[in-house]
């Protein structure tokens, strides 16, 4: 059905500039984009939104989530996470490797596509997953649908190490898709592990859970990944680096090494165990405040290109213990936004650089088909946002099906009002709006 929807007298925020003006969405993709308070297209509009005192940004792109299917949808699945995505104005999300079965392979692809298309109300992607051995399925991964290999060189959840020296040269030398790795040294990791047992018992505090997974063993796999990647020529994106000290790695303006900041790095540190316990537990684990001011620092001054989430659900249940015990990840993606959001409103950056962080950065080092900018002829993904509108996380409002957030009581000032995605309006004022609709997987023009 033929429909078009004007975003009338909003302000926009786009490619480094803020300005009021008006979009025509006409289907799925953006008409018009028209600069100024009172102007109108030339052919009236079935729907007009007034959106005067909000600001339109494109919807966002989380590079990083994990949406547990297939294999764990005790803790989540497509239907689940992507409503959350939707209300948090996330209209495109590109999913990690380690589920059940692992996605390392064609036909594990094409299963967990499937999946998407039938579940998901935001557009999507998928990494697929290096191994020791899949490097035949990795060269001949479709280029035009898959958005990059995922490389685990420190243990994680999904037990896909690599750290296999040849084996790690095989992958840089052979990638022919942008890598993105997950860096920590995991015979370090093992060695504080069995250090803090000797002293503090089989699953020691969660607060030792940063001395585990100490900085030096993020340095050490990071610096490890950095050196390989500029020995083969390989496009190395390096996930939620969380340390002051791997960023003296990253050159801004680089276009082979480029680093991903994530919102647990930014939001916490080691003093809010005392507070949060394991619901900030993660991996890699937050640092000190003075890796997170370092991090919030590199956001403005190019050495981080994008932020993402690591959005990653375990029911409340698995968050119980201690450093060895409880499990490591935090549903994140439903409130990226407006946490970004008030980093600006702290001065932290400005408006447009969250947009390039979230937006357009992550379009560009995936080279995504028509989304990421407010373009004419681009896909319609939008988010409308509300300043000076507070209102507090409660477990009522969350989406993601494990129901609890590290960020419950807090009050945040920017309200998610309406998320359009390929020109649909899948949530408005707290709701979603058609559970029928579906999102699109995204391409790559490779």
């Amino acid at each position: 059905m033929h429909k078009r929807t004007l975003i009338h007298r909003a302000t926009l925020v786009n490619e480094g500039r803020s300005f009021k003006g008006s979009v025509l969405i006409e289907d799925d993709h953006i008409e018009e984009i028209m600069e100024g308070e009172e102007v109108y297209p030339g052919l009236p509009s079935d729907t007009i939104v007034e959106a005067a005192g909000c600001y339109l940004l494109p919807g966002v792109i989380d590079e990083h989530v994990h949406f547990r299917e297939p294999g764990f949808t005790h803790k989540a699945d497509w239907t689940s996470e992507s409503r959350a995505a939707a209300a948090g104005g996330v209209t495109t999300v590109m999913d990690m490797p380690n589920t059940l079965p692992h996605t390392t392979t064609a036909a594990a692809l094409e299963e967990k596509c499937a999946v998407a298309t039938a579940k998901s109300l935001v557009n999507f992607g998928f990494f697929i997953g290096a191994t020791a051995d899949n490097a035949e399925e990795l060269r001949h991964a479709d280029r035009r649908k898959v958005c990059g290999i995922k490389l685990f060189m420190g243990a994680s959840t999904g037990n896909m190490l690599v750290d296999d020296e040849a084996a790690l040269e095989h992958i840089f030398e052979e990638a022919r898709l942008p890598i993105m790795v997950h860096c920590e040294d995991p015979h370090r990791i093992a060695a504080n592990m069995a250090a803090v047992q000797a002293t503090e018992g089989p699953d020691p505090d969660v607060r030792f859970h940063s001395q585990i997974r100490s900085a030096e063993a993020c340095y050490a796999s990071t610096e490890r990944a950095v050196e390989l990647a500029r020995r083969f020529g390989t496009r190395l994106h390096v996930a939620h680096v969380s340390t002051a000290r791997e960023l003296e790695l990253f050159t801004p303006g680089d276009a082979l090494v480029t680093a991903e900041a994530c919102l647990p790095h930014l939001l916490f540190c080691d003093e809010d165990y005392a507070r949060l316990g394991a619901r900030i537990k993660c991996n890699p684990a937050v640092k000190t405040a003075a890796d997170r001011a370092a991090l919030r620092q590199a956001l403005t001054d190019g050495r981080i290109l994008t932020v993402a989430t690591d959005h990653a659900p375990h029911a409340l249940s698995d968050k119980t213990g201690g450093a060895a015990r409880a499990a490591s990840g935090m549903p994140m993606v439903q409130f990226s936004l407006p946490a970004m959001l008030e980093l600006v409103d702290e001065g932290i950056l400005p408006l447009p650089r969250l947009v390039e962080l979230m937006c357009h950065a992550p379009a560009r080092l995936f080279r995504m088909e028509n989304r990421g900018f407010l373009r004419e002829g681009y896909k319609a993904d939008l988010v409308l946002v509300r300043p000076h509108r507070p209102w507090t996380l409660t477990p009522n409002r969350i989406e993601s099906r494990c129901n609890w957030s590290p960020l419950e009581g807090h009050t945040f000032q920017w309200r998610v009002e309406k998320t359009f995605c390929n020109g649909f309006l899948v949530y408005n004022h707290g709701h979603v709006t058609d559970e029928d609709f579906r999102g699109e997987a995204v391409t790559f023009d490779r």
